[in-house]
């Protein structure tokens, strides 16, 4: 998961849903991270390469080919998340984007996008958040 900015909350506040309330007491669990979280790693990137690398440099220690990485972008137009969905889709990993507006550059990128067509940004990250919930809670329940 990665996402800038209220997006990044929105990645943050995902992978916990996924991780604890969808995996907690269950034998099948999510292996899933929030490329924002490690603000070390983000500083040290950010800071000695470029900020438009912090999500890719990540992916090359992580992703394996058939994971699915999920990047948010209000806009669409993040160069970071949209370097992650490239490097994400040279790799042979799945892509997911959740986007707003017109989808940005972001949009055709992902194999698949849900896209918040509204031009207020805290509404699109409410969507974000909604549809987020949307799929922790199916998770939570089929795990019932």
């Amino acid at each position: 998961m990665c996402g800038n900015g209220g997006s990044a909350a929105t990645a943050s506040h995902f992978v916990t849903d996924l991780v604890k309330g969808a995996s907690y007491n269950r034998p099948l669990r999510f292996r899933i991270m929030a490329l924002t979280d490690s603000m070390s790693t983000l500083s040290a990137y950010a800071n000695d390469v470029s900020f438009e690398c912090v999500f890719v440099e990540q992916l090359k220690n992580f992703a394996r080919p058939g994971d699915l990485v999920m990047g948010i972008s209000g806009s669409g137009n993040s160069p970071n998340v949209l370097r992650a969905l490239e490097y994400a889709n040279s790799l042979g990993c799945r892509t997911l984007a959740l986007t707003g507006r017109d989808g940005g550059q972001l949009a055709p990128l992902a194999q698949l996008s849900i896209r918040v067509a509204e031009p207020h940004m805290g509404r699109i990250e409410d969507a974000h958040m909604i549809v987020c919930h949307m799929i922790g809670y199916h998770f939570m329940d089929a795990g019932s």
